[in-house]
């Protein structure tokens, strides 16, 4: 199953000397030139990458490598939840006979990072991402598989300009998703609002992360 690309920041890093984030030198140039569009923000999640991958026969759980390891108390909720029958049945649905199917989400809750914020006393998983084949599936068509699927999905928080969501970002704001209310949230993970590909093939997205502002 496809792993999920690496999340670059938006800005490079001082990676010689203090590791300090280095605002207003961007980390890849379609960001720059894309810094006055429209960018969807969706919160970003403090938890550990997960892949629920369906191929029509079987269910496959894997990290954001092939080598990372997933808490027992996590795979056992995801085998619980994703199940063969509940996959066939919702994905069927879809009546393109495609059998390479792969959700992207993050497993977050209790004992995962700082995930007792999220959810003191269980786990779950909160899908960000579909591929089904070669295509990635629009926010809408995700938001009515999880709706199927019975998943939470990432929450958007806004749409605008990198700027801006960098000054959001900056000053702060609580989870929506946490149970602790009083819980800052991560940041947020940024895509153009229409997804575009950079040269190498891979999907423009960017992270910003609230943490990284602390030092400067």
């Amino acid at each position: 199953m496809t792993t999920y690309q690496k999340i670059n920041t938006i800005y490079k890093r001082d990676m010689a000397g203090s590791k300090r984030m280095m605002v207003g030198e961007w980390s890849q140039p379609e960001f720059e030139y894309l810094k006055d569009n429209r960018w969807e923000w969706t919160e970003k999640i403090d938890g550990t990458n997960i892949r629920v991958h369906w191929d029509g026969e079987q269910v496959l759980f894997g990290g954001r490598t092939d080598k990372a390891d997933m808490p027992e108390h996590l795979l056992k909720m995801l085998q619980e939840k994703f199940t063969p029958e509940l996959l066939r049945q919702v994905f069927e649905q879809q009546g393109e006979g495609e059998t390479s199917i792969t959700l992207y989400g993050e497993g977050y809750g209790m004992k995962i990072q700082k995930g007792g914020n999220y959810m003191a006393k269980r786990v779950g998983f909160i899908l960000f991402d579909i591929r089904i084949g070669s295509w990635w599936l629009k926010r809408s068509d995700c938001e009515a598989l999880a709706q199927q699927l019975d998943i939470p999905i990432v929450p958007v928080i806004g749409y605008g300009t990198l700027q801006e969501a960098v000054d959001f970002v900056k000053k702060g704001f609580k989870s929506t998703i946490a149970e602790n209310k009083d819980y800052d949230a991560e940041g947020l993970v940024l895509k153009p609002a229409v997804d575009l590909l950079a040269r190498s093939g891979q999907r423009i997205i960017t992270k910003i992360k609230h943490c990284d502002f602390g030092n400067l």
